[in-house]
């Protein structure tokens, strides 16, 4: 199936009778006829459910419509698109072990590993996406598990270049973690050009509507973790806070990640979404191969409004021929990048402030990536826990305002920038 149809059919298919949308199973738990069938569960010879902080049939549902979509073998929903990145690493990372991230990763997901991850053990090395091959190769250490990026980088719209960084990262026996929120899918299959894991927060242009928080874990199945079963004891060693299990002997490569991130961490962290959460989440992912193409016409339409005019200091976007990563864009993202903008304002920060004060299309908000046109200045919001030259190193200008075109008609929303602007 190509993705539009897989936006649809992936991951449920109904049964004679059965309802074609996937069934809301709210539920904690599961009723089973003997304590042998259960135990069956427990000790994972069989697959089923028993509490819902580890699995669910709604949850597992739309996960596997992501798997598809993506080209995985399994995935897992989490709460949020935090606990997923978190997750994404924590599975094979713990206390003594060191991770190279890109500098211009999110400003969350920055600090996570910054602060909250160190704090755990972990060491980490930011490396700026564009670093020379020497650089990147400087980064790496014994203890290293996971070079981590993201395909688009937010808000910095720095694009990953996933071949090169996944090829560094397997020849040293580690993964290629990548974020996709700002591709989606439909735009971009990182897996085709070497990652082995990707992550999304699903609250963006999956869901699209700002109605649900959420993320998802992806594997791709190519990682061989038993080739390298040195560096991932985790995976490849007996876990005997679940009766001794090998994942990567019992699983395989296409199942071990994701089992063990639900039978360990999701067990003892419990980060779940809700069975309706997904639900919600599900109708999203039937729209999305549709969004996204609106989003991005209509960003590109916006953008080179904005390059032609006078009040705007500078424009960043991908999909604008000028634009520095124009050329990787077109290799990774031939059908267009993401519906976000960053620019600046002539006149630097007040003239922005006051700019957005003037909009009424565009709302000032928290969040990107959905149906309504969005507008931030991360300096101030979303990336205020970071100095300044954390700023410029995550490529974040102090007067960078963040755009996220909606699907609104792209007409009123040009108009509305406009009329802000004069």
């Amino acid at each position: 199936m190509r993705q539009e149809t897989k936006c649809i059919q992936a991951g449920y298919e109904p049964k004679n009778g059965e309802s074609r949308m996937i069934p809301i199973i709210q539920s904690t738990t599961f009723k089973y006829d003997s304590s042998e069938d259960m135990g069956k569960l427990f000790d994972l010879e069989e697959s089923g459910y028993f509490y819902t902080r580890l699995a669910n049939p709604t949850n597992d549902y739309v996960a596997a419509k992501i798997a598809a979509l993506e080209g995985g073998t399994a995935a897992l929903l989490t709460s949020s698109g935090q606990a997923a990145t978190f997750y994404s690493v924590f599975n094979i990372a713990g206390a003594g072990d060191h991770v190279i991230a890109s500098s211009t990763i999110y400003g969350g997901s920055f600090n996570l590993f910054n602060v909250t991850m160190r704090r755990m053990g972990i060491d980490f090395t930011f490396v700026d996406p564009d670093c020379s091959d020497e650089e990147l190769e400087a980064a790496f250490k014994p203890n290293t598990k996971a070079v981590f990026g993201e395909t688009i980088a937010n808000p910095a719209l720095i694009v990953f270049d996933i071949e090169r960084f996944a090829k560094a990262a397997h020849a040293h026996g580690v993964p290629l973690i990548i974020d996709n929120t700002f591709a989606t899918p439909i735009n971009c299959r990182p897996f085709e050009w070497g990652a082995d894991i990707v992550t999304h927060s699903t609250t963006k242009y999956m869901d699209g509507h700002d109605a649900t928080v959420g993320g998802c874990i992806v594997d791709s199945g190519k990682f061989d973790w038993m080739a390298h079963a040195d560096k991932f004891p985790g995976l490849t060693t007996p876990d005997e806070s679940y009766h001794g299990i090998t994942y990567a002997e019992k699983f395989g490569q296409g199942g071990a990640y994701i089992t063990k991130a639900t039978a360990q961490l999701m067990r003892d962290l419990g980060s779940i979404p809700s069975p309706m959460n997904c639900y919600i989440l599900n109708l999203g992912l039937e729209s999305l191969a549709l969004r996204v193409e609106r989003h991005c016409a209509n960003a590109q339409a916006v953008a080179e409004f904005l390059e032609a005019h006078p009040n705007i200091a500078w424009v960043n976007y991908p999909g604008l021929k000028g634009n520095k990563y124009y050329d990787r864009a077109k290799k990774y993202m031939p059908d267009g990048t993401c519906g976000v903008i960053s620019f600046g304002v002539k006149g630097g920060r007040k003239a922005a402030e006051e700019f957005m004060g003037k909009l009424r299309v565009a709302m000032i908000a928290t969040h990107v990536a959905d149906a309504h046109t969005c507008i931030l200045h991360p300096a101030s919001s979303t990336h205020r826990q970071m100095t300044d030259e954390e700023l410029t190193a995550a490529g974040v200008a102090p007067d960078l305002v963040r755009l996220s075109v909606g699907i609104e008609n792209v007409d009123d929303i040009i108009e509305d920038i406009r009329q802000a602007l004069e």
